[in-house]
C-alpha cells in the first residue's frame, strides 16, 4: 500500500440525499482514518478526502459498493488537490448554489427498524403514527426546494425536540440528517373529526379510527401523498355505502392488507408478485382471487383480481391493527377529479362521502397517488407509476438535444416529464384533465417539477389533438412548440426506455389518437425511431357515432361491427334509428381504426359488458372471462396495401358464428384474445418482409391486458422477433410524456 499522503474532492450525484448518505460517507472515512468533510450542495453530495494514497482508493471503492439501501449513485467524479494537513472529518451544513442537479427521492415504506420502534412500549417512538429515518418515509410529497433540508419540507414548522435534535446531528445515529425526524414531543400530530370538520374527542384517534371502521363507518384518511377512503372490506354495507357514495358503481376497489401473510389470504401469488409487493415502493398490485377469500365481492365484482397493497406508513400500520382482514382504500376524490390532499379541501369535497376524517397536521405539498402495477409477460408493468417510483428518471439515448423539453402529455392518465442533461423525469400521476381541479393539479405538477430541477424549459412538446387542455397550454406558454404524434409517442416511450434510438417495427394499440388523416387512430402498425415514423398498417377503419360518447357504450361499437355480421344487439328502436342517421350522414361519427373499440364490441357481444362505468372496464371484464388453455383463435383477412389493412370484422363474424352455435362465452374470449395477438404477428410478418426489420416495440393501452400481451409476446418472438416492452411507465397514457419529450429531443438535435 502507498504510503504517499493524498488529497482530492469528490462529487457524487445521483439519490444521494436524505438516503443516510453523508453519515455513510463519514463512517467509512473515519474508519480509514481519512481526513475531509462532506456535505450536501445543490448537485449532490461533495466529499473532499485527506489521507494515504491506498486508503484514499479504498475509499472509492467501498463509496459505490457499499453505499446506504436507498442511495442510488447516477455519478462518481474526482479532482486532485494539493495537500492542506488535515487531521479529523467532519460533516459540514449544506451549500446552496445557483445551478441545482441533484434527484430528488421517492417517498418509500416504512423500514424494519422504525417497525420494530413502532411496536416496542419502552420507546419513545411507540405508536408514533410519523416515525421515520434516513431508510424510509416521506420526501417527494414534502419537499419545497433543494437542497433536501427540513428548511425546504413541510416539516420546516415542527422545532425538533432535544432528543430528535441529539438524532438528527448524531452520526452514528440512522436519523442523522434525516429531515422528518420527530416524534410526539414535537412532530405532526393526529386528530379524529367528523364530516362537519367538528374534533371527535378522544384519548387515541387511530385507535377510535379502528374501532369506527370495525362498525362500518367511513373514514376520509390522511395518507403520504393525499386522502384515502377507507372502510372494511369485509363489510358488504361499508362497502356498499362507500360505493354509492362515491358514485363509483363498479370499478374494482384497492385493498390494504397488514402483511404478507394477509395478502396470501385473499389472493394467489407468484414468486415474482410477492417479492414486488413487500419491497420499498409498496405499489398496489393486481393479484389473482383466492377461493374463500372472506372480503366483499363489492370490493372487486367481476373482476378476477384484487389490487392489493401492503402497509406503507407507521398511521397505515397502526389503522391495520384492527380487527378487519382488510380495509378498502381507494382515492379520496370523486370521480374524474384529482386526490384531495389538504385538509380543508378534504373536508369540502368528500364530507358527502366521508363519516369521519382521520386528519393530521403535516402539510401534503404535492398529491401522489398510489402506483398501481401487475406482473405480465414476465416482469412488473405499470398501469399508473407514481408513489414510491416517481421522479427518478429515464436515461435517454445519447445524441439527443440537452435542451431542456417539458413534455405535457395527452388528456388521459396525463403525466409530465421534463429533461435535463440527458436524462427524462417523469413525474407522479396528474390523472384526467377533464375539468378546472384536474387542470390545477397539471399547472402544480409542471411548476414543482421544473423547480425541482431547477430548469427552465426551452421548448415544450404536447400531443397533436388540438381540444386536449395539456395541447391548448402548450400552445399558449409562449415556448417553441414541438407537435408528437399520439402512437408514435407510445412506442417512442420503449425506446426511450431502453435507451435506443434506431428504426423498430412500432404497434400501438390503445383507445383513441388524434390521426394524420383526420381521423381517430388506435390500432396502428408503424415502423420509427425517434425522429420519425411511417404508418404501415392499421385495423380497418369502422364509424364511431358519437366519438368519445362511444367509449363510455361498448353496446354501441357491437352495434356498429354487427349490422354486417348480425344479428343486431337488443338496442332501444329510437337508438337505433338515431345511430343509423349519424353513420350514414357521418353526423358526429368520426372513423376509428381503435383496437380499444374493438375491445369493447367484443365484451359486448359476448353479454360481458355492455356500458363501461369506468374507462376500460369492458376490455377489463373480457379478459377475466378468458379460459386460461383455450388456443384457438379467428382468421382476420390482411388487404395488402400502403398502408396495409386488416379486417377486424372478420374476427367479429366469427366470434358471432361460434356464440351461435353456444360455444361458452370463456372459451370466445379466449378465442378472439389469441385473434388480436395473432393479427398483430402477421401485421409485424409483413412489415418485415417489406422493411428487413424484425425488432418490435408494443405499447399502448391495450397492452394493460396481461393475457394478450403474453400471448403476442410469445407469438412473435417464437418467430424471430426482439420483442420491446415498457417497464418503467405505463403502456399507457402515463408513458406519452416520457415519448414525447425523446422524440422532441431527438428533432431539436438535427435543428
Amino acid at each position: 500500500m502507498s504510503t504517499g499522503v493524498r488529497r482530492i474532492r469528490v462529487r457524487v450525484t445521483g439519490a444521494v440525499q436524505g438516503v443516510g448518505f453523508r453519515p455513510f460517507v463519514y463512517s467509512l472515512a473515519a474508519r480509514l482514518g481519512l481526513a475531509g468533510h462532506v456535505l450536501n450542495d445543490s448537485n449532490g453530495v461533495e466529499i473532499e478526502l485527506e489521507g494515504k494514497n491506498g486508503l484514499v482508493n479504498r475509499f472509492l471503492g467501498e463509496l459505490e459498493a457499499s453505499s446506504p439501501p436507498l442511495a442510488i449513485i447516477s455519478s462518481v467524479s474526482a479532482e486532485e488537490l494539493e495537500p492542506a494537513g488535515g487531521e479529523s472529518f467532519e460533516i459540514r451544513a449544506s451549500v446552496r448554489q445557483d445551478r441545482r442537479a441533484v434527484l430528488v427521492s421517492p417517498d418509500y415504506a416504512t423500514c424494519p427498524d422504525c417497525l420494530r420502534e413502532l411496536d416496542d412500549p419502552a420507546d419513545r417512538r411507540h405508536r408514533y403514527p410519523f416515525t421515520n429515518c434516513t431508510n424510509c418515509g416521506p420526501r417527494y410529497t414534502i419537499i419545497t426546494d433543494i437542497p433536501y433540508d427540513r428548511a425546504r419540507t413541510t416539516m420546516s414548522v415542527f422545532e425538533m425536540c432535544p432528543d430528535c435534535r441529539a438524532d438528527y446531528e448524531d452520526p452514528s445515529n440512522r436519523r442523522f440528517h434525516a429531515e422528518p425526524t420527530c416524534c410526539a414531543a414535537c412532530g405532526p400530530k393526529v386528530y379524529l373529526a367528523d364530516r362537519t370538520g367538528s374534533p371527535v374527542g378522544c384519548a387515541d384517534p387511530i385507535g377510535k379510527c379502528r374501532e369506527l371502521l370495525a362498525a362500518g363507518s367511513v373514514v376520509a384518511v390522511k395518507g403520504l401523498g393525499g386522502f384515502h377512503l377507507a372502510c372494511d372490506a369485509s363489510n358488504d354495507e361499508a362497502v356498499a355505502g362507500l360505493r354509492s357514495r362515491k358514485t363509483r358503481e363498479e370499478k374494482p376497489l384497492a385493498v390494504m392488507v397488514r402483511d404478507l401473510d394477509t395478502a396470501e389470504s385473499i389472493a394467489m401469488m407468484t414468486r415474482e408478485e410477492r417479492e414486488a409487493l413487500p419491497g420499498k415502493e409498496r405499489p398496489i398490485l393486481l393479484l389473482k382471487k383466492r377461493d374463500g377469500h372472506g372480503l366483499s365481492e363489492l370490493v372487486a365484482p367481476k373482476s378476477a383480481t384484487f389490487g392489493v397493497m401492503l402497509s406503507y406508513t407507521p398511521l397505515h400500520h397502526l389503522l391495520m391493527k384492527g380487527p378487519y382482514p382488510a380495509l378498502v382504500m381507494t382515492s379520496g376524490n370523486m370521480t374524474d377529479e384529482p386526490i384531495a390532499h389538504r385538509n380543508d379541501d378534504a373536508l369540502g369535497r368528500l364530507s358527502e362521502i366521508a363519516d369521519f376524517f382521520l386528519l393530521n397536521d403535516r402539510d401534503i405539498h404535492i398529491r401522489t397517488d398510489d402506483s398501481v402495477a401487475r406482473f405480465s409477460a414476465g416482469a412488473v408493468r405499470f398501469l399508473r407509476r407514481s408513489r414510491g417510483y416517481a421522479p427518478f428518471p429515464v436515461a435517454l439515448p445519447e445524441g439527443l438535444s440537452r435542451n431542456v423539453i417539458l413534455a405535457v402529455g395527452p388528456e388521459l392518465k396525463n403525466t409530465v416529464c421534463v429533461t435535463r442533461n440527458g436524462s427524462a423525469f417523469v413525474s407522479h400521476h396528474v390523472g384526467d384533465l377533464k375539468n378546472a381541479p384536474a387542470y390545477a393539479s397539471f399547472l402544480q405538477a409542471v411548476d414543482h417539477l421544473s423547480n425541482m430541477l431547477d430548469v427552465a424549459p426551452a421548448a415544450v412538446a404536447h400531443d397533436t389533438h388540438p381540444a386536449y387542455l395539456s395541447t391548448k397550454y402548450a400552445k399558449e406558454c409562449g415556448l417553441p412548440a414541438v407537435e408528437v404524434q399520439h402512437h408514435h409517442a407510445h412506442i417512442a416511450s420503449v425506446l426511450a426506455e431502453r435507451g435506443i434510438d434506431e428504426r423498430v417495427i412500432g404497434v400501438s394499440f390503445d383507445g383513441a389518437g388524434w390521426g394524420d388523416d383526420g381521423h381517430v387512430w388506435g390500432g396502428e402498425f408503424l415502423t420509427c425511431d425517434l425522429a420519425s415514423y411511417r404508418r404501415h398498417g392499421h385495423l380497418e377503419y369502422q364509424p364511431l357515432p358519437g366519438g368519445d360518447a362511444t367509449s363510455r357504450k361498448p353496446y354501441r361499437m357491437a352495434y356498429v361491427y354487427l349490422r354486417d355480421a348480425g344479428p343486431l344487439p337488443d338496442l332501444d328502436e329510437q337508438e337505433r334509428k338515431t345511430l343509423d342517421r349519424m353513420i350514414e350522414r357521418s353526423f358526429n361519427t368520426p372513423l376509428t381504426s381503435s383496437a380499444g373499440r374493438l375491445f369493447d364490441a367484443a365484451s359486448a357481444i359476448l353479454n360481458v359488458c355492455a356500458v363501461n362505468t369506468y374507462e376500460g372496464q369492458a376490455p377489463m371484464e373480457l379478459e377475466a372471462a378468458c379460459a386460461g388453455d383455450e388456443n384457438g383463435s379467428y382468421r382476420a383477412r390482411i388487404d395488402d396495401g400502403s398502408p396495409f389493412i386488416v379486417r377486424a370484422s372478420d374476427i367479429i363474424a366469427r366470434l358471432v358464428e361460434d356464440m351461435r352455435t353456444g360455444t361458452p362465452v370463456e372459451t370466445c374470449a379466449a378465442r378472439f384474445h389469441n385473434s388480436a395477438a395473432q393479427v398483430i404477428l402477421e401485421g409485424c410478418r409483413t412489415i418485415r418482409d417489406r422493411e428487413g426489420i424484425s425488432r418490435t416495440a408494443l405499447s399502448g393501452g391495450v397492452f394493460a391486458n396481461g393475457y394478450l400481451l403474453e400471448k403476442t409476446k410469445a407469438l412473435l418472438e417464437e418467430d424471430g422477433f426482439d420483442v420491446l416492452l415498457n417497464t418503467i411507465v405505463p403502456a399507457g397514457d402515463g408513458g406519452v410524456s416520457l415519448g414525447q419529450a425523446a422524440i422532441a429531443a431527438r428533432r431539436l438535435s438535427c435543428v
